[in-house]
């Protein structure tokens, strides 16, 4: 019996063979930076248990390093939020905590789409962005939980906050350089640490 090597089923046959026992590169490739974006994530999250000037924080530094490194949008957030909500546990928990989270998250989204523009000023921007909605958003729900609920109120919680506010965008430019610049450092170092754009998903 002779075969008919140009079959399409044959073809079809042999080529699942050939895919099915090929290592899958993508997936072990990205292991290494996942682990090592993990750690520094970590890293900088232990970072809020040195004595620090208030609000002077990695928060919004790791915010924008998840949602800018992560390629998969479940370790931009669970990894990010997991380290902090160890760090809490550590530092204690308060009432304006699901606040703050909710800003945290919501700065991870907003910084996704830093993936494809990681340069100087987009950075800078998505940097003050963040602080930005972090104040309003947390002195909002500190106006709600503390001050008359009144225009005068309002304006004295605000007011109280500026200095807070000053020292977040000192804290997040500072860490932001730090991490940014470091992953940088340890992709020129280490090239097993740099994406791949092909196999990175969206």
């Amino acid at each position: 019996m002779r075969w008919n090597t140009e079959s399409p089923t044959i073809l079809k046959s042999v080529d699942w063979a050939v895919k099915a026992t090929r290592p899958d590169t993508a997936r072990h490739s990205t292991w290494p930076r996942f682990l090592f974006l993990t750690a520094v994530v970590v890293l900088a999250a232990c970072a809020r248990l040195i004595p620090h000037p208030p609000n002077i924080s990695p928060i919004g530094a790791i915010a924008l390093f998840g949602g800018t490194f992560f390629s998969r949008k479940s370790g931009a957030f669970l990894v990010p939020l997991a380290a902090m909500l160890l760090s809490d546990f550590i530092l204690g928990l308060h009432a304006l905590l699901p606040v703050v989270y909710g800003c945290f998250a919501l700065n991870v989204l907003l910084n996704r789409w830093l993936r494809s523009r990681r340069r100087f000023v987009p950075v800078a921007l998505a940097t003050i962005a963040g602080a930005v909605q972090f104040f309003i958003i947390t002195n909002f729900a500190c106006w709600l939980l503390w001050y008359p609920h009144t225009l005068g109120g309002l304006c004295d919680c605000y007011v109280a906050a500026i200095s807070f506010f000053r020292n977040t965008l000192v804290g997040d430019a500072v860490f932001t350089t730090v991490l940014f610049g470091g992953l940088a450092l340890a992709e020129a170092a280490v090239p097993i640490l740099r994406e791949d754009r092909q196999f990175a998903p969206a």
